[in-house]
């Protein structure tokens, strides 16, 4: 069974918001069994438009991933977000 991953690239702009957001995420990764991989670190824009974070989270399969994103957890922790960061989001299936 091939791993499934969260993929984000965010430009936070109200911090309040990220951080409610972020609290109510992770427990919807515990509760799925995703992993951070990445959680924003140093970085450096080799190409592309420039992100403040960079998130990647790991998940047991890719259909466990894509059910995490479309939880009704996850989804109330979106609205809580409501145009608190400019964010590139992809749910991707592993080699």
């Amino acid at each position: 069974m091939k791993k499934g991953y969260w993929i984000a690239k965010a430009n936070v702009i109200f911090p309040e918001k990220q951080q409610a957001y972020g609290k109510l995420a992770e427990e919807v990764l515990k509760k799925y069994n995703g992993k951070f991989i990445v959680r924003g670190g140093l970085q450096e824009t080799k190409e592309g438009e420039d992100y403040m974070r960079n998130v990647v989270v790991e998940f047991p399969s890719y259909e466990i991933a894509l059910k995490a994103y479309e939880s009704k957890e996850y989804q109330a922790a979106l609205k809580v977000l409501d145009g608190g960061a400019k964010r590139l989001y992809a749910v991707v299936e592993g080699y």
